[in-house]
């Protein structure tokens, strides 16, 4: 299983959060609410919160979220006491006042417990992640949450900035694919890039659903592809194409390209800039293909649309598209590349 594989590159606290974030089946858009509030207060180095304080972001999240898109795939009506149902009704009075109204806090405060905080460690399978991030303590009337050290180590680490970024990249990749029409074109054709903005964006309307840096780094252990180091919040980053978009120019000029665009998501890579401007236009080396397979793999494992990009990719080069087929596909660029 491709999850434990990623887990294994780098067993820490910090890739049990990653696969949390980035791997797991999503319904609806509650994890990455409550993902945003454990942040907010473990990097406060707090060692509990109320659930009725931490209830405050985690519905003020989803409120501002809704405003621009669902949060929920199209579907049945949902039910008056349903906590989105609730959320949209008090999302303008919420957004008014600054905070939840006493209804929409009421709603989450009693359905966080049921709900979102039994499933946020789940990944697909009915496995769970390695490690715990919090845990339910205090009295029926109130309830606390208690903020494990694992969550705060996550929380203040010097990857915490980009953290954050992954997980807001990722909502808005599974609320972009919940959207009537684009989520449609996103699931069947996947994603694109616009150079101009550095934006992933829908091939078809190409509306922009979120950064490619942010979208990708996380399958990467917020690492820069070529040196292996963190890419800390204050670098200078860059998207590196692994394969040098050159070399469609240089052999399209003489015989025709035999490889496969060299512009999407498969062969982009964040990277320290530095980094980056010294590779310039090498081929990749063994280390860094390797990197990029078991980087293309772990995408592979992710709910849509980024999976099914990279899938289109596999068939169009007579793959199957399933897993374990990114090192042969690497090999095969190298080799029209000799």
């Amino acid at each position: 299983m491709m999850t434990v594989e990623f887990y294994r590159v780098e067993p820490s606290a910090r890739t049990s959060w990653r696969l949390a974030v980035l791997m797991g089946a999503n319904t609806r858009t509650y994890k990455f609410a409550l993902g945003s509030a454990l942040l907010e207060y473990a990097g406060q180095d707090r060692t509990e919160v109320p659930l009725d304080e931490l209830a405050v972001p985690y519905a003020m999240g989803l409120v501002t979220h809704l405003a621009e898109a669902p949060q929920a795939p199209s579907g049945p009506p949902l039910g008056e006491s349903d906590f989105l149902s609730v959320a949209r009704r008090e999302a303008e009075e919420s957004a008014r006042l600054g905070h939840p109204t006493e209804r929409l806090l009421r709603a989450a405060v009693r359905s966080m417990p049921a709900m979102v905080m039994r499933k946020f460690h789940n990944l697909g399978g009915g496995t769970e992640v390695a490690h715990r991030f919090y845990a339910l303590g205090g009295t029926p009337r109130k309830r606390i949450v208690l903020l494990t050290p694992d969550l705060r180590r996550v929380a203040r680490s010097e990857q915490a900035a980009g953290l954050r970024a992954e997980l807001g990249a990722r909502w808005s990749i599974v609320e972009s694919s919940f959207a009537a029409g684009v989520g449609r074109s996103l699931i069947s054709e996947g994603v694109a890039v616009d150079w101009a903005t550095l934006k992933l964006t829908d091939k078809l309307r190409r509306r922009s659903v979120t950064g490619v840096a942010d979208a990708l780094i996380g399958f990467q252990h917020g690492r820069c592809l070529i040196c292996t180091a963190p890419i800390a919040a204050d670098d200078q980053t860059a998207v590196d194409h692994v394969f040098p978009h050159s070399l469609m120019r240089r052999f399209g000029a003489v015989s025709g390209w035999r490889g496969p665009d060299l512009d999407v998501i498969w062969n982009l890579a964040p990277a320290h800039e530095t980094c980056n401007g010294a590779k310039s236009d090498r081929l990749p080396t063994p280390g860094e293909l390797r990197r990029l397979a078991q980087r293309n793999e772990a995408i592979m494992q992710s709910p849509h649309p980024l999976r099914k990009t990279l899938q289109l990719t596999l068939r169009s080069a007579g793959f199957s598209g399933g897993p374990g087929q990114w090192p042969f596909l690497l090999r095969r660029v190298q080799a029209a590349c000799d």
